[in-house]
């Protein structure tokens, strides 16, 4: 019998980028509005990607269809 093979997620692919070295990147989160209340440090450091917790890891990955990597997320 064949196997079935398991679709992505496709909220999880809009939210989700694999990077070359197995880890996943995110965008930050409080970032939509109410902007001119937050300290400008903050408003900046929020446009960087953040990466998912290693505890996440393995949810994402199969939510993205991302083969398994071995590297731990730091």
């Amino acid at each position: 019998m064949a196997k079935i093979k398991q679709k992505t997620h496709s909220g999880a692919s809009k939210r989700f980028k694999l990077k070359a070295n197995g880890r996943v990147k995110r965008k930050q989160a409080y970032t939509s509005h109410l902007n001119m209340v937050k300290n400008p440090d903050r408003v900046r450091r929020s446009r960087e990607d953040a990466e998912i917790n290693a505890s996440d890891l393995k949810g994402i990955y199969k939510l993205i269809g991302a083969p398994k990597k071995s590297k731990k997320n730091k």
